[in-house]
C-alpha cells in the first residue's frame, strides 16, 4: 500500500488544484507523455552515452520489469544512493513507473546515516554503485545489513558496477536486460493499460522522500508528492524561463533537492529540454562540458564559485552558450556574487530554499544590487511567508526573525515523525524553517543566520548535536561542543572545542574516529581545539556564542 500523507486540507488542495499549481498528473504518466511527444530530442546525457526521450521511456519501463522482478512494489521505498551519473535518473524513472518511492540518500553517507535511513523508511531495497571516490559501497551495505538482521526490511542491493559474490547483491544491468514491459504492454510500441504508466500511483501519493539538514542528529524524511513536486520543479523551471532549448548541466549531486528540482533535472524534462550530468564539479570537468554540449544553465554552491571564477579567467575555455548559473545551498557573499557574473558572462541567480519546500530566487531581470545582495524572492504567488519573533509576532519588513512558511509545495509533516511534528509546525500548519531572514518591500530575503543548532558548511547540513554524541565515544574526550564560524571558502567550517583526559587528539585522528563510528567525512571537524571547560549560560547550557567568539579572536 502506498501513504498519502500530504497533510493539506481538502479546501486548500482543492484551490491548488483549480489554479493549475497540482496538475493531478504522476511522474510516470508525465515521462509516458514525454516519450511520446518528444520522441528523438535529447534528453539525458553522461559522457558518451546518450538518451532521447523516447530512450528514457524505455528505460524506465526496462528498469521497472527488473524492480519487480526483484520483488519491489507499488508504494515500497527504495534508498537510492548514487554519485553522478545517468543510472540515478534512470533508477529513479524506473521506480515511478512502479508507483515505488526513492529514498534520496547523498554519496558521502555512510554505514550510520544508510542505515538510519533504511529503518525509518522500512526500505526492501538499496542501489548503490561498487566503488565511488574509493570507498567501497558494497561493504557499506554488507555492514548495513548485518546490523539490521534477518527480521529488516531490506532484502536486495543493486550494484551499478560489479556487485561482487554477496547474497542478495543484484547488477543494475540485470536489471536493464529485462524486456520493456509493465502490465498491458508487451512491446515498447504497445500502447500501455490504464494505471501502466505509474503502478497505478495516485498523484496525491508520496512520490519521493528528500532529507532534512538533520538538526537534532540524523536526519528527518520529508514525503514529497507527485503534485507537489511537480509544482514545484515547474515553477522553478517558469522563473528560469526554461524551454526545449534548455541545456541543464548537473554539477552538484544529482540527489540534492537543488541539483534535482530548482529547477535542475526534473525541471529541465518537464520543459523539453536537454539534462547532462557532470562527474565531478571541477570547473575543468563542468567547462568542457558546457563547450562541448552547449550548456545554458547550471547550479553551484558557495565554495565553488572562486575556483569557477579562477578558472574562467585563464581564458582557455568558451563559455558563451552558458547564459544563468544559480548559486545555492548556503549564502553567497556580495563581493563574490558580483564577480561571477561578469567572470563568466552569464546571468547569477540566487537561490533560498530547503528540502522541505519552499524556493526563493532572484529572478533574472532583477536589479544587479538585489542579486547580489538577497537570496531571492519565493516562486510561487501562493507561497504564504511569516517573519517572526521569538514570540511568535510578525515583525516589520526590514527586521530579523524566524521565517515560517506554507503553501502548494512545502511539506505539513515529516515521514513518520509525529513528535518532531508537533513542534516543528504551527497548529495553522506554518513550517517552523529555523532560518532568520529580513524580508525587504521587495518580498526578497536576506538570510541572517539561524536558529536551530545546524551548521551549513558548504552547503552540506552538519547537526552539532549528532557530531557532539559521536566526539564523546572517544577515550581521550569528556566534553564537547561543535560551533560554526564564518570561512571564505565553505561559508562556515566547523570548529570542536572539547575537555580531555590525557593527551588531546588532533584533527586526522578525530577524523578518523568518526568514521569507524560510521559518519560521513564532511561532518568531521575542520578544527579541534582543547580547552579546560566548555563555558555556560545562565541556564546551564554551553555558550555556544562565546566558542564561536573565541575561535575568531586572532
Amino acid at each position: 500500500m502506498t501513504e498519502k500523507q500530504n497533510g493539506w486540507s481538502d479546501a486548500e488542495s482543492a484551490r491548488y488544484r483549480a489554479v493549475g499549481h497540482w496538475e493531478g498528473v504522476t511522474f510516470g504518466a508525465r515521462l509516458r507523455r514525454a516519450g511520446t511527444e518528444g520522441g528523438d530530442r535529447a534528453a539525458l546525457v553522461d559522457g558518451d552515452r546518450r538518451w532521447t526521450y523516447a530512450d528514457l521511456d524505455t528505460e524506465a519501463d526496462r528498469v521497472a520489469h527488473g524492480l519487480r522482478g526483484l520483488g519491489v512494489e507499488r508504494g515500497d521505498r527504495v534508498v537510492v544512493q548514487l554519485p553522478n551519473c545517468a543510472e540515478f535518473v534512470l533508477v529513479w524513472f524506473g521506480l515511478q513507473r512502479l508507483g515505488a518511492v526513492p529514498v534520496h540518500a547523498m554519496p558521502g553517507h555512510r554505514r550510520r546515516e544508510i542505515g538510519h535511513l533504511v529503518r525509518v523508511s522500512g526500505a526492501v531495497a538499496c542501489v548503490v554503485p561498487d566503488r565511488h571516490a574509493r570507498f567501497d559501497h558494497r561493504e557499506l551495505m554488507r555492514e548495513v545489513r548485518a546490523e539490521q538482521g534477518p527480521g529488516g526490511s531490506l532484502r536486495t542491493v543493486v550494484v551499478v558496477g560489479d556487485p561482487g559474490s554477496e547474497s542478495g547483491f543484484v547488477p543494475f544491468e540485470a536489471l536493464r536486460a529485462a524486456p520493456p514491459s509493465v502490465p498491458g504492454r508487451t512491446a515498447p510500441d504497445a500502447r500501455p493499460a490504464p494505471g501502466a504508466d505509474d503502478g497505478g500511483a495516485d498523484s496525491a501519493d508520496v512520490a519521493l522522500l528528500l532529507l532534512s539538514g538533520g538538526t537534532t542528529g540524523l536526519p528527518k524524511l520529508i514525503p514529497r508528492t507527485h503534485d507537489d513536486y511537480a509544482y514545484n520543479a515547474r515553477a522553478c523551471a517558469g522563473v528560469c524561463a526554461l524551454d526545449e532549448r534548455t541545456v541543464y548541466l548537473a554539477v552538484l549531486p544529482v540527489g540534492f533537492n537543488f541539483t534535482f528540482a530548482c529547477p535542475g533535472v526534473l525541471g529541465t524534462l518537464m520543459a523539453g529540454g536537454t539534462v547532462v550530468i557532470a562527474p565531478d564539479p571541477s570547473p575543468q570537468t563542468a567547462f568542457a562540458l558546457v563547450e562541448r554540449e552547449g550548456v545554458t544553465l547550471t547550479s553551484l554552491t558557495p565554495p565553488l564559485v572562486t575556483h569557477w571564477v579562477d578558472e574562467a579567467a585563464s581564458g582557455s575555455w568558451d563559455l558563451g552558450s552558458l547564459s544563468v548559473v544559480q548559486v545555492g545551498g548556503a549564502r553567497l557573499p556580495e563581493e563574490h556574487a558580483r564577480k561571477l557574473g561578469p567572470a563568466l558572462g552569464a546571468t547569477v541567480q540566487q537561490v533560498f530554499g530547503m528540502a522541505e519546500g519552499l524556493i526563493n530566487l532572484t529572478r533574472l531581470d532583477d536589479p544587479e544590487d538585489l542579486v547580489c545582495a538577497t537570496q531571492g524572492r519565493p516562486i510561487s504567488p501562493d507561497d504564504e511567508i511569516l517573519v517572526v519573533d521569538t514570540d511568535g509576532r510578525p515583525v516589520p519588513d526590514g527586521t530579523a526573525g524566524e521565517l515560517l512558511t506554507r503553501g502548494p509545495y512545502t511539506l505539513r509533516g515529516y515521514y513518520r515523525a509525529d513528535e518532531h511534528n508537533r513542534t516543528a509546525f504551527t497548529p495553522d500548519g506554518y513550517y517552523r524553517t529555523g532560518d532568520v531572514v529580513r524580508r525587504l518591500p521587495t518580498g526578497h530575503l536576506v538570510v541572517v543566520g539561524r536558529i536551530k543548532d545546524q551548521i551549513n558548511r558548504g552547503g552540506e547540513k552538519v547537526a552539532a548535536v549528532e557530531v557532539e554524541e559521536q566526539l564523546l565515544t572517544h577515550p581521550a574526550i569528556t566534553a564537547a561542543a561543535l560551533v560554526g564560524v564564518p570561512d571564505e571558502r565553505w561559508g562556515e567550517r566547523t570548529v570542536a572545542f572539547v575537555v580531555c583526559d590525557g593527551e588531546a587528539p588532533g584533527v586526522r585522528e578525530v577524523a578518523a574516529h568518526l568514521r569507524e563510528r560510521g559518519l560521513a567525512g564532511y561532518k568531521s571537524p575542520d578544527e579541534v581545539v582543547r580547552v579546560a571547560g566548555l563555558p555556560l549560560t545562565a541556564v546551564g547550557k554551553i555558550d555556544k556564542a562565546a566558542l564561536a567568539r573565541a575561535s575568531l579572536r586572532p
